[in-house]
């Protein structure tokens, strides 16, 4: 199982859902390697998942370090197909002999190691988690505004990774959005593709929650503070709500930049919390209602389940992966795309109206249901073991991922 982003290195959802992804497939009983890039080769266990960290074949892999702008250029260009990555899966290939490889995610582990499982007769799934193949940033937007499809430069810079697409049997997203877009631009041509959400380990809540009574309504937000999350949108809607005092606010994540520090002092203080980085665990019971107001397409949004298993109902933006998380009116509200007067709107709609808010909990306690390990796990196996069916090994053959 290559992947992008493993912990202990965690820049957000997508190391998580790995790692989870991971477990999943160990706890049926199959045999799994993760295979992923750091600073040194070595093998591990991890939380129970055998993992073996290889050098990066590419010039650096921490793309959060600063790096000079031709270091960022060669490490794009080779991102088309990296020989090294090629010879370095061949190896681990050879060594761990894999039923099915399961790419999930594909930066610094490189496209080329489709090509080393297609030499070697492996059948490939490769999951998205990002816009990465079609766009150098990953998320398909210019000075703040989604793109509607590819620009000419990112046609050019991802030629590479749209050839090597042809050698994937099945492509695998967390939401139907992220899977047709990549379709739509021509990738995975050969590919079936299926929707596998992420997965939740528990579902934390005993019960629905009851709306507050005694002290003010709780809007959080929980991830890294950037304008792609639409976390200036969500400053401007509590600036508006200042003088409610039916409303706070609780922020969990950090920022990174200048944006986000100057973000963050939009907020009213005397209504504000930052909590800094923390936990799921540790946030999400300081919360009546999670905010999830990003601006740009994303994949999924892995908060938006996680505050479902912890019967927090969710107003998110009506865009991308993460829309299709919300039922309005079931689980949570939808929000127009960067429109704070919008977000304002809802959440004054579920601070003002205690019966509404505890059908929504009770509905979002429900939603968490849907991405239980039993749920996604036979989702996810169905998928890999159709992809050895066309590949002419008969259903129920799957034993080792890697």
């Amino acid at each position: 199982m290559p992947c992008a982003a493993f912990p202990p290195f965690a820049d957000g959802g997508g190391p998580i859902s790995s790692l989870l992804l991971a477990k999943m497939l160990v706890a049926s009983g199959h045999d799994v390697r993760v295979v992923n890039v750091g600073d040194e080769d070595r093998h591990e266990v991890y939380e129970g998942v055998p993992v073996h960290r290889i050098k990066s074949p590419n010039i650096y892999w921490n793309y959060y370090t600063p790096q000079p702008a031709w270091r960022k250029m060669v490490w794009h260009a080779l991102e088309n197909g990296n020989p090294r990555a090629y010879l370095a899966m061949r190896r681990e290939i050879a060594d761990f002999k894999p039923d099915v490889m399961l790419t999930v995610s594909i930066e610094n582990i490189n496209v080329a190691s489709w090509g080393a499982a297609r030499a070697a007769g492996v059948p490939v799934a490769h999951t998205v988690f990002s816009a990465f193949m079609m766009c150098w940033n990953g998320i398909m937007q210019k000075q703040g505004r989604n793109c509607a499809g590819q620009c000419t430069s990112c046609y050019l810079t991802s030629f590479g990774r749209r050839q090597f697409s042809r050698l994937v049997d099945a492509v695998i997203g967390e939401s139907r959005d992220i899977v047709q877009r990549h379709l739509d631009e021509g990738y995975f041509p050969n590919a079936a593709s299926y929707r596998v959400p992420a997965v939740i380990d528990a579902i934390h809540a005993v019960k629905p929650r009851k709306f507050p009574e005694d002290r003010p309504f709780r809007v959080g937000f929980f991830g890294v503070q950037t304008r792609f999350k639409g976390f200036a949108v969500l400053a401007e809607a509590a600036r508006a709500l200042a003088g409610n005092d039916k409303v706070e606010f609780v922020i969990g994540g950090t920022g990174r930049d200048a944006f986000a520090e100057q973000t963050r002092a939009v907020f009213p203080p005397e209504k504000t919390r930052f909590l800094g980085w923390t936990s799921a665990e540790e946030f999400f019971p300081e919360v009546d209602v999670l905010v999830y107001p990003t601006i740009g397409r994303e994949a999924f949004g892995r908060a938006t389940i996680e505050a479902f298993s912890h019967a927090v109902p969710v107003i998110s933006s009506s865009i991308g992966g993460v829309a299709e998380n919300i039922a309005p009116g079931k689980n949570g509200f939808h929000a127009a795309v960067g429109d704070a007067e919008a977000l304002k709107s809802c959440i004054e709609r579920m601070a003002n109206a205690p019966e509404l808010y505890e059908r929504l909990s009770q509905g979002a306690l429900k939603s968490a249901g849907d991405y239980l390990e039993p749920v996604v796990s036979r989702a996810l196996e169905d998928a890999l073991s159709e992809t050895l069916a066309r590949k002419g090994q008969p259903k129920g053959t799957l034993e080792e991922a890697i």
